[in-house]
């Protein structure tokens, strides 16, 4: 205790110090303050009117002969709460108009922000002098007038503050659940911004005890026979040269528990930024049903694909592309990808960063970011479109029965909320299961990913946990709906190697017990092969090959497929020699070429390759789209990682 406490002294300072003790005293004054002085300064004492201070009157008298000593400490209640009041009118306004519009669609957002930004210009002094008008003069035409003139600054605060975690992978996915748009802005968007928003209102205490005393000291605010400091202040104000102390003491007063106030919104800044984590035909059997008769091992990736039910499909996609809006025209990321999983497959998309792997696995999971737009001449998941559903059957089928492992657990899993809460919401949402129900279950897809402990991990937050455990967890989370397409995007980018094996292992049991297809993203083609049945081979947003494992190790069509695995290191690998890489850089959506995109950096393009765009086609067994495929080599039994590149 000792130690956790000299801790936190340390982090908040001597001016954090000073802060919670003037908080303390200031707190003991507003309590005691009427109780103890009250009496005094309220009595009247005509012939001791305005005299200077002594020691029956330690700042003198006023012009009542009351004592200025006992006025100002028995304000300070009224000072204090009128300032308290107003700050959580004001953030409690700003609140819910900065964060709600985090939950419309665009056009809802872009009316909010017309809306606010023409109140933010509008100043914010004198919108208080206009609502203290119309609301009438005296302390409660205060409270509202600066009530309402603070809430669009906060608004504004409040709205930046959640679009930064509006788009994160955790409000996207509870998006996708069907969530409604309260819960899920008081669920996922406001415990995560919760922390800055707190330091700001502690700091806007100090300004409203300053704006209300203003407005009491020109006639707006408190009127007598009640008093704060700024009523005071105007009363004796006039004694300045005569009786400073009487006159300057209510200022005074004021100025201290405004810097209290601040150097407690310093302080708890400095303290947040020290705590701040560093960092959905026939429906599948439960993840733990007896394994299929016909499956395969995991580790044998290049064994053949399940044929039962071979016309079955876990997911189609034909001619699906993704738009998105640029400064000169549309930027197309992804460009007419037509891909096929049966159910039980496992299917990896490998490419290099910017290639619209991950982009193609976002929109089949209807996960593409706004202004994104998504088109598709057929879309089935579990040979349903989701574009021909209605909204909650559409929620359902990819909330439940698809199921997405993101690239980084730690920022798709929302920060504020223990796990237990975050792996019941699909069940509860989408299955209807009660919550001890869903809890039950949660506890059992956790033991089933071998999570040990599962109650106590799922009373923990997921910065508790470690980096294989939170993958192990989403994971989990995915399977409480049911899939039967699971999408794995990069799960195992940020892992060391004993525990990226360990979650390859993972998704390889769960496809063998399960009729759940896998849909793996990385851009590690040597995981991909180790996992999965067929490889599709992506370069800007394009399918260039499309192969299955065995015909991959043997030797691919696509000099870019050859490149990625040449340049894939092995136990083999000429240590004295430089690795293996590819020339050049990928090109940016917005400058493709007119003919096939890999041709500035493939040794055997020709002139046909840089004016016409090969098509996809079926070459020996796979597709590949190019103009000069490379032939098939035999399979070496000691080389089962890289392949060379041969003549055109």
């Amino acid at each position: 205790m000792t130690t956790h406490a000299s801790r936190y002294a340390f982090r908040i300072g001597p001016t954090g110090m000073l802060g919670a003790l003037g908080l303390l005293l200031l707190l003991f004054v507003a309590v005691a303050g009427p109780v103890i002085w009250g009496a005094d300064a309220s009595h009247l004492d005509v012939a001791a009117a305005q005299q200077g201070p002594s020691a029956q009157h330690l700042l003198g008298t006023d012009s009542l002969g009351r004592d200025m000593f006992a006025r100002v400490m028995s304000g300070a209640r009224l000072s204090l709460v009128l300032a308290v009041l107003a700050t959580a009118l004001g953030s409690a306004a700003g609140v819910l108009l900065g964060a709600f519009p985090t939950v419309l669609g665009r056009r809802g957002r872009r009316a909010w922000e017309s809306v606010m930004n023409t109140a933010i210009a509008f100043p914010a002094l004198l919108l208080a002098l206009c609502v203290a008008t119309v609301a009438g003069v005296g302390a409660k035409g205060a409270v509202w007038a600066l009530g309402i003139a603070s809430a669009p600054n906060f608004a504004r605060l409040t709205y930046t503050l959640a679009s930064s975690v509006s788009g994160s992978d955790y409000v996207l996915a509870a998006r996708i659940l069907g969530v409604s748009r309260p819960r899920l802005m008081l669920r996922h968007v406001l415990p995560n911004i919760a922390e800055p928003l707190i330091v700001t209102t502690t700091l806007q205490v100090g300004g409203m005890l300053i704006a209300l005393s203003g407005l009491s000291f020109i006639g707006l605010g408190v009127q007598p026979p009640s008093y704060d400091w700024g009523r005071l202040l105007n009363e004796n104000l006039n004694r300045i040269y005569t009786a400073p102390a009487a006159a300057l003491a209510p200022g005074v007063a004021i100025v201290i528990a405004g810097l209290v106030f601040t150097a407690l919104g310093e302080s708890a800044t400095a303290l947040v930024r020290a705590d701040a984590p560093t960092a959905g035909a026939a429906r599948p059997r439960r993840f733990g049903g007896a394994p299929r008769p016909t499956a395969a091992p995991w580790q044998q990736a290049e064994a053949a694909i399940p044929t039962a039910d071979a016309g079955a499909y876990a997911l189609r996609v034909h001619d699906l592309s993704v738009v998105f809006p640029g400064p000169v025209g549309p930027v197309h990321t992804v460009r007419g990808v037509t891909l096929d999983v049966r159910r039980g497959e496992r299917v990896g998309i490998v490419g290099e960063s910017g290639s619209g792997k991950t982009l193609t696995a976002m929109a089949i999971a209807g996960l593409v970011p706004e202004p994104g737009r998504v088109t598709a001449a057929r879309m089935e998941i579990a040979g349903r479109d989701p574009g021909t559903l209605r909204a909650p059957e559409r929620r359902r089928l990819l909330g439940s029965m698809t199921a997405v492992v993101f690239q980084d657990p730690l920022s798709s899993f929302n920060p504020a909320l223990k796990m237990g809460r975050q792996l019941t919401e699909a069940s509860e949402v989408h299955l209807g299961l009660p919550h001890a129900r869903a809890i039950r279950l949660a506890q059992e897809r956790l033991h089933q990913v071998r999570i040990p402990s599962p109650a106590l991990r799922m009373a923990q937050y997921p910065h508790e946990l470690s980096g294989g455990m939170r993958q192990r967890a989403m994971i989990a989370m995915g399977l409480m709906g049911e899939p039967e397409l699971i999408i794995a995007d990069e799960p195992t980018t940020a892992l060391d190697v004993t525990v990226q094996e360990q979650i390859v292992r993972l998704l390889g049991q769960i496809n063998q017990d399960t009729t759940a297809a896998i849909l793996m993203i990385s851009h590690d083609i040597s995981v991909v092969t180790s996992l999965c049945h067929r490889v599709v081979v992506m370069y800007a947003g394009h399918i260039v090959e499309d192969i299955d494992v065995a015909s991959l190790l043997a030797g691919p069509a696509h000099p870019y497929t050859q490149a990625l695995l040449a340049s894939v290191p092995h136990m083999g690998s000429d240590r004295n020699q430089p690795l293996a890489t590819i020339p050049g850089r990928p090109p940016q959506p917005r400058e493709l070429p007119a003919g096939c995109a890999f041709a500035p950096r493939c040794p055997f393009a020709s002139d046909t390759c840089r004016s016409r765009q090969p098509p996809l086609q079926v070459r020996d067994g796979r597709r590949v789209a190019c103009w000069h495929p490379r032939p098939p080599r035999a399979a070496d039994p000691t080389d089962t990682t890289t392949t060379t590149a041969g003549p055109a």
